[in-house]
């Protein structure tokens, strides 16, 4: 296999770790040398030649090619078997609707919340119960590492340049994490939001820090999602009043009452799109007065539709907690979600020698 991208070479694995600690390509933690052979059973794992482009970010026109993934996974630490899944979250970042290049741009820090559906979880050895927003599995960490990687190396989104981030959050090092599907009394995420029965998928959101919850003194599902809605409407005032993509993870300790009660996903979804709104006048409680003008009384929802709530299935068996994982900016970016193998828009590169999306990324 012919590899496009350019090739160091370093006499130790200490020297490999100074070279891509100068040249900016890492996240500031140790990396696996690339080597040409690990890059290429990458790509035989996906069944993609190394020009095969991914898809080209819509406001830099930068392209993703399979090789330069292939490259920034192995330095993540992954694996071939791991490939395929970072190709999708990839694929799915670079639709237009995620405005990728606001999110990696803005001041406001947000990550890429990546959640995984399907049988490639268990392929892959995920673990959506204990720690699941931490140091969960190997596969997490390097999927969401690996992504990481992409936007410093393909998009030169590092701090003070692109990444023009106030504080940021972890989760730029690794935010990924799979459903707990066998636990749930749920569809999957994905299922819900159209990926056929079957299939693995990925969805990606454009997110802020998690922001956890506990309830444990009730087993009403109202009282329940009222403290997950208070979370919301806290966001609101203290962040961005815009409505958009909000994320849940809910613990088995919580799902069960719903699964008691026999309420849906959809039943959780309309429930905190009635209860997760503000008045703008509220701003004045948390030190934005001046903001609030002759508007006080105008209604603001933290989702536009009830659809815009992903919610997910995961984390430890016992303990009422919970995460609200807020949008980045309201509707300012889409999550989006795809099938892993699903290809759209794929094509060749019209110059497979190039370094299309290169910025300088490290080579095999």
């Amino acid at each position: 296999m012919e590899l496009a991208s350019s090739v160091h070479e370093a006499p130790d694995f200490s020297a490999v770790q100074e070279l891509f600690h100068a040249r900016g390509w890492t996240d500031g933690l140790p990396v696996v040398p690339p080597t040409e052979d690990a890059v290429a059973a990458c790509l035989d794992a996906a069944a993609m030649p190394p020009g095969h482009v991914l898809g080209v970010e819509p406001v830099r026109g930068r392209a993703v090619t399979a090789e330069k993934a292939a490259v920034n996974t192995v330095m993540a630490g992954g694996l071939p078997l791991h490939f395929p899944v970072v190709v999708t979250a990839l694929s799915a970042m670079l639709r237009e609707e995620f405005s990728l290049h606001g999110a990696s741009a803005s001041t406001g820090g947000c990550a890429i919340f990546i959640v995984i559906n399907g049988d490639e979880r268990l392929r892959l050895g995920m673990d959506g119960t204990f720690n699941a927003l931490g140091n969960s599995d190997r596969a997490s960490a390097v999927v969401g590492r690996a992504v990481r990687l992409c936007l410093i190396n393909l998009f030169d989104v590092r701090p003070g340049g692109i990444d023009r981030s106030t504080l940021g959050h972890p989760g730029k090092f690794s935010f990924c994490i799979a459903e707990d599907e066998e636990g749930s009394p749920w569809e999957s995420l994905a299922a819900e939001r159209g990926v056929p029965d079957g299939a693995s998928a990925v969805t990606v959101m454009a997110a802020g820090a998690p922001r956890q919850i506990m309830n444990e003194w009730t087993t009403e599902p109202e009282e329940i999602l009222e403290t997950f809605a208070a979370e919301m409407r806290a966001n609101m005032r203290q962040y961005s009043i815009w409505p958009g993509n909000y994320a849940v993870v809910m613990p088995a300790q919580l799902r069960d009452h719903f699964a008691v009660a026999g309420w849906s996903r959809a039943d959780v979804r309309e429930r905190l799109f009635e209860r997760a709104r503000i008045h703008r006048r509220e701003w004045a409680t948390v030190g934005k007065g001046r903001v609030v003008g002759e508007r006080g009384g105008r209604e603001y929802r933290a989702l536009g539709t009830p659809g815009d709530l992903l919610l997910v299935a995961a984390g430890g068996p016992a303990g009422g907690f919970g995460a609200v994982i807020p949008p980045w900016l309201g509707d300012k970016s889409r999550a989006v979600t795809l099938a892993v193998g699903a290809c759209l828009d794929c094509e060749a590169p019209a110059d497979a020698a190039g370094e299309p999306g290169g910025g300088g990324a490290p080579g095999a």
